[in-house]
């Protein structure tokens, strides 16, 4: 019982991460890098994927957390910088 608690704990964890770092990331983007050049490189959101995913990486020796979960909260913090760029690419031109 306490492990089925302790996945489902994860779960969730997991989840609330990657899903905040994707919507975190991708309002960032599309508000305060709008203007930013380097924000349109091809690299940027794996660039920033990398980056969340070793800063994150050193949480995992936490009993809840492990390198699965940094691993999904890089791929949410590239996604939500991706998808920040294509709706900053979607507005009318000053």
């Amino acid at each position: 019982m306490l492990d089925f608690i302790g996945n489902f704990l994860w779960l969730i964890v997991t989840g609330v991460l990657s899903i905040g770092g994707y919507v975190t990331m991708k309002k960032f983007v599309h508000r305060r890098l709008r203007f930013v050049d380097g924000v349109h490189r091809r690299g940027v959101p794996v660039l920033a994927g990398v980056a969340a995913w070793a800063v994150a990486l050193p949480a995992a020796i936490l009993p809840i957390l492990n390198p699965i979960t940094a691993i999904l909260f890089g791929i949410g913090i590239g996604a939500g910088v991706a998808a920040g760029r294509r709706e900053i690419k979607r507005l009318p031109s000053p």
